[in-house]
């Protein structure tokens, strides 16, 4: 089940460690020490949430946005976990609390695309290797970028800023495509971020507001059509 999950989530591996280098280099050149990006990735750990946090510091935000706005943002875990949760029921309560702590988008896609080995003998195993490549591939590759943000040329590390962007737009692209709702509520957290900041709120807060209001507004846009 090991050698099963390695395989499995290999393809993770490949795809996470040059996003979580490109986090470790602009972490480290907006000001974060090694040790901070570091943990953040190995306690925070997650990639969006981080890229944007990483960001916020850079221009000064305080800790309790930061910390309000990864939460806002990461909400969606405690869905995926329950769905999760959901596919493990004949796996053990103890198995269950550190494979949902370790739950990312891409491991809960991969492990959603391999069900039935939640009913085989040791079937754990297979998911729990799955979730270790990506936090060990997502941790390590965020300590190389840290030491590489030393060294690389400032130049090349600004221009390496467009991951953020990219990252939010790849997870936002799948979303519009299958429902074009979903444009909307992005278009409105944009709009509702830049009147906080016309407002003369701080860009931390500006983010938090967008972020909620641009959330609840998917109750209303989303919701199905009453017969």
């Amino acid at each position: 089940m090991i050698r099963k999950g390695f395989a499995t989530g290999f393809p993770i591996i490949l795809g996470y460690l040059p996003v979580a280098i490109t986090y470790g280099v602009l972490a480290k050149q907006a000001g974060m020490s090694l040790t901070e990006l570091t943990l953040m990735s190995a306690l925070v750990y997650a990639g969006a949430s981080q890229f944007m946090a990483a960001n916020m510091f850079a221009v000064g935000t305080g800790a309790l946005e930061i910390i309000i706005a990864t939460f806002v943002l990461n909400f969606r875990h405690f869905v995926m976990s329950l769905s999760f949760m959901n596919q493990l029921k004949k796996i053990k309560l103890k198995w269950k609390i550190p494979l949902a702590l370790g739950l990312t988008d891409e491991s809960f896609a991969v492990s959603a695309m391999n069900p039935k080995e939640a009913n085989m003998k040791k079937g754990a195993l297979f998911y729990g290797t799955i979730i270790a490549c990506a936090y060990l591939s997502w941790v390590l590759g965020s300590l190389l970028g840290g030491l590489l943000g030393d060294i690389i040329p400032e130049k090349l590390s600004q221009s390496m800023g467009i991951a953020l962007y990219a990252m939010f737009i790849g997870l936002l692209i799948p979303s519009i495509k299958q429902e074009k709702r979903v444009a909307m509520i992005a278009i409105v957290a944009m709009l509702i971020n830049a009147l906080f900041v016309q407002l003369g709120m701080s860009t931390g807060w500006a983010i938090v507001g967008g972020t909620i209001i641009g959330g609840l507004s998917g109750i209303y846009l989303l919701k199905e059509d009453r017969k």
